[in-house]
């Protein structure tokens, strides 16, 4: 996870310096070109039949939103400074709980309402708005957050059954094209230096994507999420040594806040999970041939209960 989140800082770092001289939407489409491009030594190895898979449709829900966050992204990392778009970043968990009340119909008791709130209070701190103050690029930011936590819970479920590589691999390939139909709207033909970049920063994608898909096959989300964090420090590094952009106090204080609550949302609901798991499992597990359903019912009820207090 800390590889994926060196890697993601200097690809934001790639993507600010390529966009003085190509649209960000057409970066987008080269990211997705190059970045499937260096996934060819896996495809050699292992043959175009290791992409079987039974779960098209989910990579095509993955994919649409796979690019549609980094339309926002490309875009918005261009207009705003890299330290504050990270720490915006983190919104991502908080937006995933809130959708998954409207989407999955879950139940959000008193304490994850105030660590959503509180991640909210995180971001104003950051962005210290007026209404007539607020960027594009900051809009595009936070909307990237909102799309990012769609993607990862279908990511997530792929990984039930597809390997890293696998959903990577039809990631690229989903991607290419759809992202493509923007790109034609603002393309400039790139330089070759420019296209050595959006090489460079192709490969340091997949890198990016590998280490990150890797990490969440290998643990639950809320072990990993913490490491999150060590974004914010690479890419103010990136920002101060290549563009000049120095993070001011407000900005580290907001990150910090909305990270905080970013994990405790995640703690919870996989505290919450674990209790329902192992609750239903002791009901289960009275005796193969005894009705259950109330025990099951029973348990579930008294773990809401939990929550909401």
């Amino acid at each position: 996870m800390i590889m994926a989140c060196a890697f993601f800082a200097a690809m934001s770092g790639l993507i600010r310096h390529i966009s003085e001289s190509v649209p960000p939407l057409e970066i987008v489409f080269f990211r997705n070109v190059f970045g499937l491009m260096a996934l060819l030594p896996w495809f050699l190895r292992n043959g175009f039949g290791a992409l079987k898979t039974n779960r098209i449709g989910l990579y095509l829900v993955r994919g649409s939103f796979g690019s549609a966050t980094m339309c926002f992204w490309f875009w918005g990392v261009s207009l705003v400074p890299l330290a504050e778009a990270t720490a915006l970043s983190f919104t991502a968990p908080l937006f995933a709980t809130i959708l998954a009340i409207f989407f999955l119909g879950e139940k959000v008791g008193i304490r994850r309402w105030t660590a959503t709130l509180v991640g909210f209070a995180g971001t104003m701190i950051i962005l210290r708005p007026a209404v007539s103050t607020i960027e594009p690029g900051t809009i595009m930011i936070i909307a990237s957050a909102a799309l990012m936590a769609c993607a990862s819970i279908f990511l997530k479920k792929l990984m039930t059954t597809d390997s890293p590589a696998q959903a990577v691999a039809w990631g690229g390939i989903i991607m290419v094209p759809t992202t493509f139909i923007p790109a034609l709207f603002v393309w400039v033909w790139p330089s070759p230096e420019s296209l050595l970049w959006l090489l460079l920063l192709g490969t340091i994608a997949t890198m990016a994507n590998l280490c990150f898909t890797r990490a969440i096959s290998l643990s639950d989300l809320t072990a990993i999420l913490p490491y999150d964090f060590t974004r914010l420090p690479f890419v103010a590094l990136i920002g101060y040594l290549v563009f000049s952009q120095v993070p001011d106090f407000w900005t580290w204080v907001g990150a910090a806040v909305i990270f905080s609550s970013s994990i405790y949302v995640s703690w919870r609901e996989s505290k919450l999970e674990r209790k329902d798991e192992a609750l239903v499992a002791a009901a289960v597990g009275t005796s193969p041939a005894v009705d259950v359903s109330g025990d099951i019912e029973a348990a579930v009820s008294r773990a809401e209960r939990d929550d909401k207090h």
